[in-house]
């Protein structure tokens, strides 16, 4: 019977300096802070992340940011981290912003196997100076290339031994599309059954994507919702 339950160092030991790690999460609902604590712990540099957000200072991402384990940064927005604004104005770290969807679907095509994916969006905008413009079918189009990862880092509320994987609400946002796209996959986890004991109809991720499990011994406040969250 296939068990993919790892130690946390067992399984972060896949992640190497100059790697690309994908990191799932939007916001704290599906960002693996525990992952990427220990990431910081264990000293591996020359990262090139890609999240759909920076976090905020002092959690997730934004702590590989802070220690300079990181070179650039792939992302849609930052603006809830001013620490990572002023290291990338300071040409710390390079950042690179695209538009929500267009990061998802650049994603997604790394998932599937194709080169890229082709977006009116953009076009008549300055973007189309810094990008490629194709013509298909009598229609302009700016081509994307297709982002993939070394390494995905991924949280998810339940899982089997198999790797077979359940998000809560929220949680599943990015989660599959990084694991998808991704060499090898980490996935923390905060509860962990038996092989088989999971409702076939209830796994979001298969366990095809996923290589390691951790199983998480607590959840730290960065799990939880903050105070300036709540309206």
């Amino acid at each position: 019977m296939i068990d993919k339950l790892r130690s946390i160092d067992e399984a972060l030991g896949a992640v190497k300096s100059g790697q690309t790690v994908m990191v799932g999460g939007f916001g704290g609902p599906g960002t693996p802070f525990v992952l990427l604590d220990r990431l910081v712990e264990q000293g591996v540099d020359g990262l090139t992340l890609v999240k759909n957000d920076a976090n905020e200072p002092g959690t997730g991402v934004s702590r590989l940011i802070e220690a300079g384990r990181a070179h650039t940064l792939i992302a849609s927005h930052i603006g809830l981290n001013p620490l990572a604004v002023e290291r990338m104005n300071r040409r710390e770290i390079e950042v690179l912003l695209y538009p929500q969807g267009i990061l998802a679907e650049k994603i997604r095509a790394g998932g599937a196997g194709l080169i890229g994916i082709l977006t009116d969006i953009g076009l008549d905008t300055v973007l189309r100076e810094s990008r490629q413009v194709m013509h298909v079918d009598g229609q302009e189009a700016i081509y994307e290339p297709a982002l993939r990862g070394d390494v995905a880092l991924i949280h998810a509320a339940k899982a089997d031994r198999a790797g077979n994987l359940l998000f809560a609400r929220s949680g599943r946002n990015f989660c599959p599309l990084m694991a998808m796209a991704a060499d090898t996959v980490i996935a923390e986890v905060e509860e962990v059954v038996e092989t088989g004991e999971l409702d076939p109809d209830a796994v979001h991720l298969p366990c095809a994507f996923v290589d390691h499990l951790v199983l998480l011994e607590e959840l730290t406040p960065d799990y939880g919702v903050l105070p300036h969250h709540v309206l």
